[in-house]
């Protein structure tokens, strides 16, 4: 039997450990990692227990994350957030500073944790802190790398030997898109793809209730973003494409949520374009508002220029909206027909203004839209990834 394919082996008597990088804290304020929250949600029934552990770097009251991350427990999920430093030198092959491990371990020990099997989420440190809990504590381990593509070259290409045991050491690793899977092969012949979901919170919503829900005009053709404002996320060929498309029609209103670096120049890029009464920055979408956001849009634009599989695409999907993104990570093996949506080169503002347009005059199935994206609800992935963890407990045991 092949990754990833189905046993019989069961896992209600197993307690599992996930290592994080982040995850959401108890009153929602902080909400970094919500995909390995959702994922949880959906897996968390097939355990007797599931611990989860992220590590928060010190901050000396200066972080928001440091703040508001308390440890807490829900259902049959025990959440630690033990405080870290880090401070890599990775050109020098060495970390200057890097207790994560350490940390990680004292919180097993202090708390008495048992677990049955480890899942790490990205490479670094969660992949490499799972070898070690595995040599240390003999038990399997799921890393699951979430990188975007641009991000996981250059892991590849930086051939440290830390990163290379994350890799090699693991019982599988489960990599969000096909197309990256073959590279991942040379350090651990155990490779699968199982992308990212979406959760139930993402449903069609009639678009009129939606925007009055909102506050927002009826008779507008409305194109909605999100992401983390970082020049990965290509938000500047957006705004240049919205330039293209006011010069076509006049009735197009763009709105892009989220928070990041970039927000100062991309407001700077708006102002210079003369696009303030088209083009809006929403700043952070609240976990509540992003499913009428993306209810209340005529389609979803994601400009990036790297991804791995972006969650977002999966909630648009659910949402039964069409999907206007550039052709990299994952999102051509999802938007895998025009039913669904249209790709466009990345950097290329010229192609997604044409392309946002056709899609604008177009009219989409919702329903089969909606009916595909099911494949991709957190519950089928969950599923997967049983499959999974079943396939790593039978061999290990």
């Amino acid at each position: 039997m092949s990754f990833c394919e189905a046993s019989e082996d069961g896992l209600k008597g197993d307690s599992l450990l996930v290592i994080a990088p982040s995850y959401p804290n108890q009153d929602r304020s902080y909400w970094g990692g919500s995909f390995v929250l959702n994922q949880i949600a959906e897996l968390k029934d097939s355990f007797k227990k599931v611990i989860v552990i992220a590590p928060v770097l010190r901050s000396f009251g200066c972080m928001r994350k440091d703040k508001l991350c308390k440890d807490y427990a829900y259902d049959n999920v025990e959440v630690y957030y033990p405080r870290a430093a880090y401070v890599p030198l990775f050109w020098t092959n060495r970390l200057l500073v890097d207790n994560r491990l350490d940390v990680v371990n004292r919180t097993i020990e202090r708390y008495h944790l048992d677990f049955d099997l480890i899942h790490a989420h990205f490479t670094w440190p969660s992949g490499y802190i799972g070898v070690k809990l595995k040599e240390r504590y003999n038990t399997p381990l799921v890393t699951t790398i979430h990188e975007d593509g641009e991000w996981l070259s250059r892991e590849i290409a930086l051939n440290h030997p830390l990163i290379n045991a994350a890799w090699s050491g693991a019982d599988l690793l489960i990599r969000v898109n096909r197309k990256d899977a073959a590279a991942l092969r040379q350090f651990n012949d155990r490779v699968c793809s199982i992308p990212n979901g979406y959760s139930p919170n993402f449903y069609p919503i009639d678009t009129l209730v939606a925007r009055r829900k909102l506050g927002l005009a009826e008779d507008t053709q409305i194109v909605f973003s999100l992401g983390y404002l970082i020049k990965r996320k290509g938000f500047n060929f957006l705004i240049d494409a919205m330039e293209r498309i006011s010069g076509s029609r006049d009735d197009v209103l763009c709105y892009i949520g989220g928070d990041g670096t970039e927000r100062k120049n991309l407001q700077n890029q708006i102002d210079r374009l003369d696009l303030g009464e088209r083009v809006t920055l929403l700043g952070t979408v609240s976990e509540e508002d992003l499913p009428l956001w993306m209810n209340a849009a005529n389609l979803f634009v994601l400009p990036s220029l790297n991804e791995g599989n972006p969650t977002v695409m999966f909630e648009v999907l659910g949402c039964g909206k069409p999907f206007v993104g550039t052709k990299v990570g994952g999102v051509p093996e999802v938007i895998s027909s025009d039913e669904y949506g249209m790709l466009v080169e990345p950097a290329d503002a010229a192609e997604l203004a044409e392309k946002v347009l056709l899609s604008l005059d177009r009219e989409w199935d919702r329903d089969s839209i909606q009916r595909y994206s099911i494949r991709y609800t957190w519950k089928s992935i969950a599923d997967e990834i049983i499959m999974a963890y079943r396939q790593v407990r039978g061999e290990s045991g």
